[in-house]
């Protein structure tokens, strides 16, 4: 099992009446630590004049039209090893989420690429893209689907890694 070092406790945000499923869907990828969540939910962190960030997403086919033509995207697969083995997009760089909750494993990644993240269906992507935006990179972009969606593309070239498997 891998070690998920998540121990800053997280404040949900959710529609009102997710709250459970979000918790629910949450520790399934490693996080336990719930300090709450906020009452009335986004709307009123929005009538606080709280900070707000966006995450961009884009579907599959846009990534399959962007990817001949940026020499600076950066396809980032926050899924785990051993699913990244089963399949992924060639040239993409492979950093779990867990990877991800270490800040100079972020900084490994050039801070003027274009990233394009994904998981398996997209819960992670999203908790991947705050991480990162949290470390300063901005120009992330998160494929809604996963890789599910991305591997019914055929203009988007993926591969085996079959040593990994075997």
């Amino acid at each position: 099992g891998s070690m998920l070092p998540f121990d800053q406790p997280i404040v949900l945000i959710t529609e009102p009446g997710k709250e459970e499923e979000s918790v629910t869907r949450l520790a399934r990828v490693g996080f336990e630590q719930f300090a709450g969540h906020l009452a009335g939910g986004f709307d009123s962190w929005l009538k606080a004049g709280k900070q707000l960030d966006i995450i961009i997403d884009i579907e599959p086919d846009e990534l399959a039209m962007d990817l001949p033509h940026d020499d600076k995207l950066l396809v980032v697969d926050v899924r785990n090893e051993t699913e990244f083995a089963d399949g992924h997009i060639v040239g993409a760089t492979n950093l779990s989420l867990n990877d991800l909750n270490d800040t100079m494993r972020i900084a490994t990644l050039p801070e003027e690429a274009n990233i394009y993240l994904h998981c398996a269906a997209g819960y992670r992507s999203v908790i991947a893209a705050s991480l990162i935006k949290r470390q300063g990179l901005h120009n992330v972009r998160n494929v809604l689907g996963g890789y599910n969606a991305i591997k019914e593309i055929k203009e988007i070239p993926t591969e085996k890694d079959t040593a990994a498997l075997s």
